[in-house]
């Protein structure tokens, strides 16, 4: 797999502003926000796309979602969905995998 930007964020080589990280994932502030709240949940492990995913990545999937319930339970999400782009004709820009979640606070 190429290096991509998300690399050099696992890094820490670009800054960005973390929401969580743990042993397998890293969120964190989408740049060009579509929602209220919107973060970018990533493996560190180095997928391409979510068409990528092999049988052994299931525990990583599984806990990506977990990341994104304790996210928008944390951030008291009232509303919230997960988006995944797959592939460059699906709107795919940087291929390593990345959940985006999109949330809308309570008024």
């Amino acid at each position: 797999m190429s290096e991509t930007i998300f690399s050099k964020i696992l890094r820490k080589e670009i800054p960005a502003k973390i929401a969580h990280e743990d042993e397998w994932t890293m969120a964190f502030h989408d740049i060009n926000p579509q929602a209220p709240v919107h973060l970018l949940i990533i493996p560190k492990k180095q997928i391409s796309t979510l068409a990528d995913v092999q049988e052994e990545d299931m525990p990583l999937i599984i806990h990506i979602h977990k990341v994104a319930q304790k996210l928008a339970e944390a951030m008291e999400l009232e509303g919230w969905r997960i988006v995944v782009n797959v592939g460059e004709k699906g709107g795919q820009e940087v291929f390593h995998l990345h959940y985006h979640l999109l949330g809308w606070t309570k008024e």
